[in-house]
């Protein structure tokens, strides 16, 4: 049996719910049991978003991520707020463009990719979000390429097509980060 808890956070306009819906979606895909659970400030674009997000082999009880195997932290009052929460042997993914600091702690294994300044230098400056992602199913050793495809077609919108490759694009470029 096997449940991944993930936390997506950061400010209104990175993509957070974006994230984690693909996330959702790609676990669905492959065949699990997921959640999907946006919460955002009221003034949504700048203010505070996060996302939870459950992947497992069982049905979920709830969709409330309080102690996440594995934090995306897209700014530094989400990596301020929630470092300690995260399980010991968790993980952390952060942006370290806008996060300067490192965690302190031993008992987790972070992941430091500069999300924002790749996404600004490759061309694609609001996908900052998919590096992260492409990142983490990397390090999931998760990046198949079927499960992926559809997951994006979930959620990229009909009208939006043209930047389905796009994300990929982000989402390789972040698997194959080795910073």
């Amino acid at each position: 049996m096997s449940t991944t808890q993930l936390l997506f956070s950061g400010f209104g306009g990175q993509g957070i719910l974006f994230a984690g819906k693909f996330m959702a979606y790609k676990g669905l895909i492959d065949n699990k049991q997921v959640s999907w659970l946006p919460s955002y400030g009221p003034e949504m674009r700048g203010g505070t978003a996060s996302c939870s997000v459950i992947i497992s082999d069982t049905p979920v009880g709830s969709p409330i991520v309080s102690k996440p195997d594995i934090l995306i932290a897209m700014n530094l009052p989400s990596f301020d707020r929630y470092e300690s929460a995260v399980l010991p042997g968790g993980m952390i993914f952060s942006d370290s463009t806008l996060i300067e600091r490192e965690t302190d702690r031993k008992d987790i294994t972070e992941y430091r990719i500069p999300a924002t300044q790749l996404a600004s230098d490759n061309g694609f400056p609001t996908l900052a979000n998919m590096i992260i992602v492409g990142k983490i199913l990397s390090v999931m050793d998760d990046f198949g390429a079927e499960s992926v495809d559809a997951a994006l077609k979930k959620v990229i919108s009909a009208k939006h097509a043209d930047m389905l490759e796009v994300n990929l694009k982000a989402m390789k470029l972040g698997a194959e980060y080795k910073g």
